[in-house]
């Protein structure tokens, strides 16, 4: 059976390398995180709950769970972050907030006031009503390392990962950060049942409890490591955390780049060249502190290059 690191009493809302940590785990191990619930844990009990401002403190929103110990984990070493399997608690919500998303109140809009919809979340779909049920896509919203240095609120993002909501972080997939403190400090939460491009609401996706199957492992940082990455069945990706959001874009294309020359051997301004044919890329988030975007290449367009 694999190890389970419990989300009670070691939910943070900084991610830092000077907290204790509350699990350590050994490299090619698979174990278990219990995440919380985008709210203050337990706060959502059933359909049609109203939440209320007593509910929800700014900024300590977006818990995650640890510091996790990564064993031997060194700077300077690359953690690599698969992602097993994601089992979702049976209710989530999305809310309206005063201040948050798209439409914050002090850019000539009026706000809708605090409003919640609470949904159910079963048999892999989200019943957002009795006649729409939306395919569940569970991601990790927030998964990050501890920063260089100090602490990181979990509702901010940045080189060390953090609150990058990217539809990405999921089953399946595979993220990678460079390790900036011993034992790399991981931290895991704000989960998520779906999440349209954008988050553009703020509490924007279904947010939701989630226990996740995840396994680590090691290996030395490739030196232009700069941003978190991901690997996917069919494509590499890269991302930038960044305001104004064409500088998170240039940071993910120039990260993309990076790789595919040091991994591929295309050189820079060709690979750049190649970029603007086959490049996929999107905002993810623009309600964070900084924005996320992210640029993804099919592999095996890669593979081919040198025939």
């Amino acid at each position: 059976m694999s190890k389970r690191i419990s989300k009670a009493g070691n939910i943070k809302y900084a991610l830092s390398g000077d907290d204790k940590f509350i699990a350590s785990v050994e490299p090619g191990e698979t174990f278990v995180v219990e995440c919380a619930i985008n709210a203050n844990d337990g706060t959502i009990r059933h359909l049609g709950q109203q939440l209320t401002e007593a509910d929800v403190t700014m900024p300590f929103v977006n818990g995650a769970t640890g510091p996790i110990e990564v064993r031997g984990a060194k700077p300077g070493d690359m953690l690599r972050l698969e992602i097993i399997d994601m089992e979702l608690d049976k209710l989530g919500f999305t809310a309206l907030w005063p201040g948050i998303g798209m439409f914050p109140d002090w850019v000539r809009r009026k706000e809708f006031g605090i409003q919640t919809r609470v949904v159910e979340v079963k048999d892999g779909l989200v019943h957002w009503n009795e006649h729409l049920k939306l395919p569940v896509k569970p991601m990790i919203g927030v998964a990050g390392v501890a920063p260089v240095h100090g602490a990181v609120l979990t509702v901010d993002n940045g080189t060390h990962g953090g609150n990058m909501d990217v539809q990405e972080i999921t089953t399946g997939n595979s993220i990678f950060f460079r390790v900036n403190k011993d034992g790399a400090h991981l931290f895991l939460g704000d989960c998520h049942a779906i999440q349209g491009d954008g988050e553009c609401n703020g509490m924007g996706a279904i947010e939701i409890a989630a226990n996740l199957t995840v396994k680590v492992s090691l290996a030395k940082a490739p030196a232009r490591l700069n941003h978190p990455r991901i690997e996917t069945a069919t494509h590499i990706c890269t991302l930038g955390c960044a305001r104004p959001l064409e500088d998170a874009m240039r940071i993910a294309f120039e990260e993309m780049v990076y790789w595919m020359e040091d991994d591929w051997k295309i050189p820079a301004a060709e690979g750049y060249m190649l970029l603007g044919q086959i490049a996929e890329a999107r905002c993810t988030q623009v309600v964070n502190p900084k924005y996320t975007y992210i640029c993804k290449v099919e592999r095996s367009l890669l593979e081919r290059y040198h025939g």
